[in-house]
């Protein structure tokens, strides 16, 4: 069993001020996998005022030295990268394959693009005679969710550190190994005492202690859209920049012209990746009325395929939900569209066959659903895909904008020209043509309650910068 009950703070791994021990739960065993302590207002404060006293010199850093330090960085995860991988599988019960080629590559992936924005990013611009100067913006607090754990982490610290901000991260209490360990990689890699620190906890221990902190200038958040209202309203008293990635809804136009058999089966499948616990996850197929029935058997067959079991197995291919909460919340959804007339395709409640611990869910595909039922306005959050038929093209696209969230939005179309038309409509800050997907310089971020602010990329250091603009200074 991991004991990770210190925190990193200061370029030091210290003990939490209140001792306050949470048992860490292997979703796939049910069983206690780690401990971890839970942190406080103390250790908040202290990892803030390490995080000021860093801010004096590392926010006057040059380009070339932080350039240095990303690359060993780098270098560093690299020799991490298999321990990561474990960890996620360990914490949230993501198949081995999964965790080796998408969530530990994503905090490398971060790490990378920083590096490579960072060599060529303009940080001054001359108008006139007068220099528009992008300065660091300070100290941050980074709070990261379980569901891609490296990935938030990665997407939040790279640019921070890239730009000359210090931080404090609050990694998710319910998958916090892989953040200890990325803890231990800036640490080895020789990142500054005081640039980057690290205290676990909860939301109401040290989300809330983050978020309202005087001597934080900046948060970044990606979570729930409820647990992202809350922050925003603890950081409003003191006026601090506050950026948040939240919930989503995602809508899936599959238009006549699309190859039926193909764009339901990468539907289904995208929808059963990291076991539907994505925030863009394509929740809402939208299919013509008169192809539903033929939808719903490609669905059905795509699903009988799924392999769900031991993360460690190499032939899983979906593994269970984070905890018991998630489990059983997606349960009471699972048995609410059925209770609200939802045709139940495949799946439906319980765990699968065979599978008799472990907080596994069985892929679910409900059909015949409008879009004013709950299992198509709330975000479920497990492999539960609802199947929503339309008559027109201009249905298909307010249903799909017909929606509190905005984060992405898919189109399958066998015209490209006919694809780009919809998707222009698609209100949503990400939104995908016949399954392709953005690389980690695209900005990726929402409209409307599933956030604002932009992350990846180039676009993701504008969060951590702040404007000066300097008149008469001269050509």
């Amino acid at each position: 069993m991991r004991d990770y009950q210190q925190f990193y703070i200061n370029g030091e791994w210290v003990d939490p001020l209140v001792p306050n021990t949470l048992d860490v739960i292997n979703p796939a065993t049910e069983q206690v996998c780690a401990q971890i302590s839970l942190g406080s207002e103390g250790d908040v404060d202290r990892a803030v005022t390490a995080a000021r006293a860093a801010f004096e010199t590392y926010g006057r850093s040059t380009r070339e030295e932080r350039i240095q330090l990303l690359e060993s960085c780098v270098e560093t995860y690299q020799k991490y990268y298999n321990d990561i991988a474990d960890a996620v599988r360990e914490e949230m019960g993501a198949p081995k394959s999964l965790a080796m080629s998408a969530q530990a590559h994503a905090g490398l992936g971060h790490l990378k693009e920083a590096l490579r924005v960072l060599r060529e990013f303009p940080f001054e611009e001359n108008l006139g005679e007068h220099r528009v100067f992008k300065e660091p913006i300070g100290v941050c607090g980074l709070i990261t969710p379980w569901n891609w754990p490296l990935n938030q982490i990665g997407c939040k610290v790279a640019p921070a550190l890239a730009v000359g901000c210090t931080m404090i991260l609050k990694p998710s209490e319910v998958a916090p190994l892989s953040g200890y360990l990325f803890a231990k990689v800036m640490h080895e890699a020789g990142v500054p005492a005081g640039v980057f620190n690290l205290i676990n906890g909860d939301g109401p221990g040290v989300g809330t202690a983050l978020s309202s902190h005087p001597g934080i200038d900046m948060v970044s958040f990606t979570g729930s859209t409820r647990a992202g209202s809350l922050v925003a309203q603890n950081a409003a008293p003191t006026v601090k920049r506050v950026t948040q990635e939240l919930g989503g809804k995602s809508p899936n136009i599959i238009l006549d012209d699309a190859d039926l058999e193909k764009a339901v089966t990468q539907g289904v499948l995208h929808m059963y990746n990291n076991t539907g616990q994505s925030c863009n996850a394509p929740s809402r197929m939208l299919v013509p009325a008169a192809r539903l029935a033929e939808a719903e058997q490609i669905a059905a067959k795509v699903t009988a395929s799924v392999v769900i079991g031991d993360p460690a197995d190499e032939a899983t291919t979906m593994g269970p939900v984070v905890s018991a909460v998630q489990f059983d919340k997606i349960q009471g959804l699972i048995q609410q569209g059925i209770d609200e007339g939802a045709k139940l395709v495949v799946g439906g409640p319980g765990r699968p066959e065979g599978l008799e611990h472990g907080y596994f869910v069985r892929p679910t595909i409900f059909s015949e659903v409008n879009n004013q039922m709950t299992i198509a306005r709330e975000e479920i959050f497990g492999p539960v895909l609802v199947m929503i038929p339309y008559d027109t093209e201009e249905e298909a696209i307010r249903i799909a904008n017909d929606t509190p969230y905005g984060l992405a939005g898919y189109v399958q179309s066998g015209d490209i020209e006919h694809a780009r038309r919809v998707a222009s409509r698609i209100r949503a800050g990400n939104v995908h043509i016949n399954g392709a997907s953005g690389g980690y310089n695209v900005p990726f971020g929402g409209f409307k309650q599933s956030g604002n602010g932009r992350e990846w990329g180039p676009h993701g250091f504008t969060d951590f910068l702040e404007i000066k603009a300097v008149e008469g200074f001269g050509t």
